[in-house]
């Protein structure tokens, strides 16, 4: 198998939208057409090219979603990030495309400027067959105010057009104590639960202390927490994230596993492989989400996340 470097990967983006027409609703390649999408696993017996995304029980939150869902907020900040500089129309059939093949599954934020680039996608979709993710911020920055929650809420409702979020967390903690700090966030976010409007309520984390508060917290249904075998933009070590994370399963808590390559320091072909498998083998996660930009990205993760997934 030939190695991608980080900007060959990257960069097959626009090559990779001549695949979009050989899907259909099934997801499924569509056969005869003379012409496939570029894929790095075509060719290995192992590994069906039609492949579609399995779904998983997201702990005790009642969810069942894809293991994969679609990041979009790759170098992302200011409203703005990697998916959303491809421009609505490019990121609508990247989006569409990994839809058909499983991954129905959009983690979003206020802070990627993503909602409205998800609301075309939902045009064409089933709302109640996709899983929406998005994260509201709680600390005001120069180019973010926090705001209030249940307007806060009812912009992101208007901006993608869904009544309703299945998983909302407090976006990117970096210190303990947010019991007390983030106290107005975590009412207005359990009101806005408790209305119907939020399906599952918690936090992602980007501090130790922060983890560990949240993995034994009974107002967490979710933790978004960052995880790789090279300990790259991580909190602690692979070892004792990992364990953590087991403690959090224990507790019922979902886990959706983020950085999976390293914030995308890591991406060359075997660290795909070595990541993956080490998310799904030992960092007791339940799903995870990639900042996927490319059909040929799509395509890539879907085959080995379920070739490995299922070995």
């Amino acid at each position: 198998m030939n190695k991608i470097d980080r900007r060959s990967f990257i960069g097959k983006g626009v090559a990779g939208l001549a695949g979009l027409t050989l899907v259909g609703a099934g997801g499924r390649l569509a056969a005869g057409s003379g012409i496939l999408p570029e894929n790095p696993f075509l060719g290995d017996p192992s590994v069906s090219a039609g492949a579609v995304m399995d779904r998983v029980v997201l702990g005790k939150t009642g969810l069942m979603v894809p293991r994969v869902a679609l990041g979009t907020g790759s170098i992302g900040g200011n409203q703005q990030s990697n998916q959303t500089r491809l421009g609505k129309e490019n990121f609508r059939k990247v989006a569409r495309h990994a839809w058909d093949r499983g991954i129905r599954f959009f983690d979003m934020a206020d802070s990627y400027g993503s909602h409205t680039y998800v609301r075309e996608v939902l045009k064409e979709v089933p709302r109640e067959e996709t899983t929406l993710l998005t994260k509201l911020w709680t600390t005001d920055t120069g180019w973010q105010k926090s705001g209030d929650v249940a307007s806060t809420l009812d912009r992101f409702r208007q901006e993608t057009g869904s009544d309703y979020f299945d998983i909302v967390l407090m976006h990117c903690l970096v210190r303990p104590g947010y019991r007390e700090e983030k106290k107005l966030f975590i009412e207005g976010l359990s009101r806005a639960k408790e209305k119907g409007i939020i399906k599952a309520v918690g936090v992602s984390c980007h501090n130790w202390e922060a983890m560990k508060e949240a993995v034994d917290d009974p107002w967490v249904d979710v933790i978004l927490a960052r995880i790789n075998p090279f300990g790259v933009h991580m909190d602690n070590t692979p070892e004792e994230v990992s364990a953590l994370l087991a403690r959090a399963q224990n507790n019922g808590k979902g886990v959706i596993a983020m950085k999976i390559f390293g914030n995308g320091d890591r991406t060359a072909e075997p660290d795909r492989e070595k990541s993956i498998t080490y998310a799904l083998k030992k960092g007791h996660i339940h799903c995870m989400t990639l900042g996927m930009e490319s059909i040929a990205q799509i395509d890539d993760a879907v085959e080995r996340v379920m070739r490995i997934a299922h070995s």
